[in-house]
């Protein structure tokens, strides 16, 4: 392994984490929603991972179809920008519905109604958020892949999307599940009627933070 590629490896690893830490987007829905549907701590951190292989697979995968292709760096940027629009308002727009939702839960009393909209949202909620990170980008990938693809070195382009994927991934789970073991500690029970209504607004504002760079 040469000295340059060693560099550029751990350049991958301290950007997947560092981009992983510095957006609550990454990890913060899944808390919340984990918390207010009562999820067990493995289901959460299952969806968290399988969020995560999403989300960066989607990047390296166009990252390296670009590489094939030769496409320049600047138009890889571009479609990684759209993805992340579309990202951003999905987010905003969960968040906006399960808010709502949230809130008309929190005021009604009808138990029967309740119930059978709970289980209809429980099975699509993952689903969802599995969507809304395979759309969004992994923005600093591309531009470490470039150069390794410059060098003509495909194991480096490999060794370098591996371990930005799983630094990425390894960070947003043990964020979810230190968050989650901080929140087992205290009890909520004031708020517990809520909760949905909290998660929601916890997703709508990490997706107006992703669009408008809050």
């Amino acid at each position: 392994m040469t000295e340059e590629l060693t560099i550029l490896l751990i350049t991958a690893a301290s950007i997947g984490f560092f981009h992983t830490l510095l957006g609550p987007d990454h990890y913060l829905p899944f808390v919340a929603i984990s918390k207010a549907r009562n999820w067990s701590q493995t289901k959460t951190l299952l969806l968290t991972i399988l969020c995560g292989i999403g989300h960066v697979l989607s990047s390296v995968i166009l990252g390296l179809i670009g590489v094939a292709l030769g496409t320049a760096v600047t138009k890889l940027e571009f479609i990684e920008s759209i993805r992340g629009d579309l990202a951003a308002w999905a987010l905003i727009a969960f968040g906006l519905v399960y808010l709502v939702w949230g809130l008309r839960k929190a005021y009604k009393n009808k138990h029967e109604h309740e119930h059978h909209h709970h289980n209809e949202k429980k099975s699509l909620t993952p689903w969802v958020l599995f969507i809304v990170f395979v759309l969004g980008p992994c923005e600093p990938l591309i531009p470490i892949l470039m150069y390794p693809a410059a060098k003509s070195s495909l194991m480096g382009m490999i060794l370098v999307a591996g371990v930005f994927s799983i630094v990425t991934i390894a960070t947003m789970t043990s964020i979810v599940y230190v968050l989650i073991s901080g929140f087992k500690l205290f009890k909520f029970s004031s708020l517990e009627q809520y909760s949905h209504a909290l998660a929601g607004f916890v997703i709508l504002i990490c997706g107006i933070a992703i669009q408008f760079g809050l």
